[in-house]
């Protein structure tokens, strides 16, 4: 798409997440490309606004469900730094069964210092958020 073609729809659609817009890629006259900032584009607006809200509905109810019992925090930072067990399980080192297993309080409650130490640095928070979450 050509500079003076990029989407600029709204003001309003990336404000909250994304400050004064988002970058693309378009090409100038002299076929270089470059980038522009855009401030919104109805179409993809409404898309981010979907996934954005599934990711916040996925984190909420991960946090329901260790604050129940029912699940561990691995699970829930997991979920809020938008991985999956077999990426977590990469960053760990270990087998996705294992990352799965550490799921369950009563496992997570037995892990060594060592493994929740390296979870805490692969979530980039403290040991003791991950120990004690409210």
């Amino acid at each position: 798409m050509k500079k003076n073609e990029v989407p600029q729809d709204r003001e309003d659609i990336y404000e909250d997440k994304f400050g004064e817009g988002l970058l693309k890629y378009a090409v100038e006259e002299s076929g270089d490309y470059t980038t522009v900032q855009s401030v919104g584009w109805e179409p993809e607006a409404t898309a981010l606004k979907q996934a954005l809200e599934e990711v916040d509905y996925k984190v909420a109810k991960a946090a329901e469900e260790v604050r129940n019992g029912t699940r561990s925090p691995v699970f829930y930072f997991m979920e809020k730094k938008l991985m999956d067990p077999g990426i977590l399980a990469g960053y760990m080192g270990l087998w996705k069964w294992q990352v799965k297993r550490h799921f369950r309080p009563d496992v997570f409650k037995k892990l060594r210092e060592k493994t929740l130490k390296k979870y805490a640095q692969v979530f980039c928070i403290d040991m003791k958020e991950l120990t004690e979450f409210k």
